[in-house]
């Protein structure tokens, strides 16, 4: 057997992910916006200014985050960061490093007990939105999270990479299939044809846009569709209670699992799984991987979040969330995308070219406002651009400079 023989009889099938091809794609383009000056940014955060501005520690260069997913600036507000260090100084640890599947900190069930009540569901908490998408999806595709047997996997092509980092696991367990964004009638063929079928999507997706929920909630009524749906950029923006997208509009059952980070809106860090089935609960404690491993939720970061928690209970939500959907609004006026109108934060100003976007990145740098490029396999080929979030701690003002500065350099263009 040759060389290149006993190459081809070790190389992957790459069904469900290729690294080689992936990474000569993307790589250059990662080199250059870092030689652009745009990757490894150190920077410090100075105190009192409302548009959480950032300095550039190597070139003093004070600029605006517009890539921050801190929608409603919960992340610097006074009450969680103090919940963060009454924990610290309470539990005198950071935490317990131990499985929370034996041993969990009073603190922890407190906060499982808080977000449950707040957002109407069996909550299970996991250091990240990742990890617990990591232990969850594939005992969702083995049939073991609700009748049936053995789930057919159906991704969404625009599911975040963290779902899609899973595939290979979940087909060892069963079927996976990968659908056009949003294609309801390819997820009801596919419902017509195999008796047990799960759908792996975004809420309110990274990139922009949202599920299709009234059709997916049709087929789920009309064919026990499995919903698992990552919904980590909409936590605390959407709902009475900042309960997001989806869980506002559907009522939990046993067919639905919502995961989702509370890094993001919710202003501090870790991710909770909503279980349309309590009795999920202990099971996925047990044999949900990462779920139930000793990198659990930092103790700071819980008290962080019980104080969040007590956030989105007062009157203050509703007036944060009213701030963000106020320069949603009037961004959508001075910038109009594919997005406007839809009412969640992310917008994507497209230009096609991955060496324009990183330029119109740099560019918009160097005149105080960091944006974020974004070029496969963060987007499709042909589709790079910036990423942009609206938060509510930002000032219009701030918002029409930087409208300003894109028509600018993409007119010039």
């Amino acid at each position: 057997m040759t060389s290149t023989e006993e190459h081809q009889s070790v190389v992957g099938p790459h069904r469900y992910r290729n690294a080689e091809k992936m990474i000569r794609t993307a790589d250059p383009v990662w080199q250059a916006a870092a030689d652009h000056g745009l990757t490894g940014i150190r920077v410090d955060t100075p105190s009192g200014d409302s548009n959480n501005r950032l300095l550039d520690r190597a070139t003093g260069r004070e600029f605006v985050n517009m890539c921050s997913c801190a929608y409603l600036g919960l992340n610097h507000h006074p009450a969680v960061i103090e919940g963060a260090m009454s924990a610290l100084r309470e539990a005198g640890a950071t935490w317990l490093v131990t499985s929370t599947t034996r041993i969990r900190h009073q603190l922890l069930a407190r906060l499982e007990e808080e977000l449950g009540d707040l957002f109407g569901a069996q909550v299970l908490p996991g250091t990240t939105c990742s990890a617990l998408t990591a232990g969850i999806l594939p005992l969702v595709a083995s049939g073991h999270l609700a009748p049936g047997g053995p789930r057919v996997m159906v991704f969404d092509r625009f599911c975040h990479f963290c779902m899609s980092y899973v595939k290979p696991i979940c087909a060892e367990e069963s079927l996976v299939l990968t659908c056009d964004h949003n294609d309801l009638d390819y997820l009801e063929d596919v419902c017509r044809r195999y008796p047990s079928v799960a759908y792996v999507a975004d809420g309110a997706y990274s990139m922009g846009g949202a599920a299709a929920l009234d059709g997916l909630l049709e087929l789920q009524d009309r064919y026990g569709l499995f919903l698992f749906i990552d919904d980590s950029h909409s936590l605390s923006l959407v709902g009475e209670r900042g309960e997001g997208f989806v869980r506002s509009r559907l009522a939990m059952n046993p067919l639905t699992v919502i995961v989702t980070s509370l890094g993001k809106g919710f202003g501090t860090g870790g991710g909770v799984a909503m279980l349309g089935d309590p009795a999920m609960y202990d099971f996925l404690a047990r044999h949900a991987g990462p779920v139930g491993w000793s990198q659990n939720m930092a103790l700071p970061l819980v008290g962080a979040s019980l104080a969040s928690a007590a956030i989105h209970r007062s009157p203050e939500l509703g007036q944060l969330q009213r701030r963000l959907q106020e320069n949603v609004a009037y961004f959508d006026e001075l910038l109009p995308t594919s997005f406007a109108g839809n009412g969640l934060p992310v917008r994507r100003i497209t230009v096609g070219d991955t060496d324009r976007a990183v330029r119109l990145s740099a560019e918009l740098y160097q005149r105080g406002f960091y944006s974020s490029a974004v070029f496969f396999p963060i987007v499709p080929q042909g589709q790079a651009g910036l990423r942009i979030m609206i938060r509510a701690d930002i000032d219009r003002e701030v918002l029409a400079t930087f409208a300003d500065h894109v028509r600018e350099l993409t007119d010039a263009a």
